[in-house]
């Protein structure tokens, strides 16, 4: 098995190896790489791959992946102390979401709401935020008021996140009618396939089926026609679909 560890390592400090080469790192990355093969690829990766990967959004996910695994719960650590130091509005908002973030929702309603007063009442993107805390929290009731108030009161506000997340609430209520309008709008201008998938996943908790297959053909067309790098933004979403599909008959 340590043979194994050993012949990884080395394959992985080749990989950098040449990308350091291809990109004019300097030349003591190589030594780094070949002497401390393991060791000198976490450090390559963090010092340099990852950071000149981060014009692509592949490359920030990667980046933020990997800060979140280190050390998880750091954006809750500074949202409560620039909080603390000084609790404005932007900083009750983000520390909110920070909750919300950690598995916190309950504990960030109080935030938001301390958040939407005054001139903040109506704000779109703060109570976009709390209707999704709400939703979190399956007080989709509230989550769906939540959401009114806010085109109401914003009546040019446009979000593709929030029309998903306000067709998702009609799901968890059992609209069935008003969530398929939300859908059938969405899904046709959605940037990703995530809004198909929540829909199918819908239709077959329903067992609409012949909607579902109908939604399932057009989705063939779209990834049949989908470029490759748009396949790999969508990889989460298109492996659900493929799993929904063993329950459409």
């Amino acid at each position: 098995m340590p043979f194994i560890g050993i012949g990884l390592s080395t394959i992985i400090a080749i990989f950098f190896a040449i990308h350091a080469v291809r990109s004019g790192q300097n030349s003591y990355w190589l030594f780094i790489l070949f002497v401390f093969p393991f060791l000198g690829s976490i450090v390559y990766c963090l010092a340099v791959f990852i950071p000149s990967m981060r014009t692509s959004r592949a490359g920030y996910q990667i980046e933020s992946t990997l800060r979140k695994a280190i050390d998880p719960h750091k954006a809750l650590r500074e949202a409560q102390n620039t909080y603390e130091i000084s609790p404005t509005i932007d900083a009750t908002v983000r520390l909110a979401k920070a909750l919300v973030d950690n598995g916190k929702a309950k504990d960030a309603l109080p935030y938001y709401q301390n958040a939407l007063t005054g001139i903040y009442q109506y704000a779109p993107d703060i109570l976009l935020q709390y209707a999704y805390a709400l939703f979190v929290c399956e007080d989709y009731l509230k989550a769906r008021d939540t959401l009114d108030t806010l085109r109401t009161h914003n009546p040019s506000f446009r979000s593709d996140e929030g029309h998903l997340l306000y067709a998702r609430i009609l799901v968890s209520l059992n609209d069935k009618i008003g969530a398929n309008e939300e859908f059938s709008a969405l899904i046709d201008y959605y940037p990703s396939l995530e809004a198909l998938s929540q829909y199918l996943r819908a239709l077959v908790q329903w067992g609409e089926f012949d909607k579902a297959k109908i939604r399932l053909n057009e989705y063939q067309i779209r990834i049949k026609h989908m470029p490759r790098h748009a396949k790999k933004l969508n990889a989460q979403w298109i492996k659900e679909i493929e799993q929904l599909k063993q329950h459409i008959r």
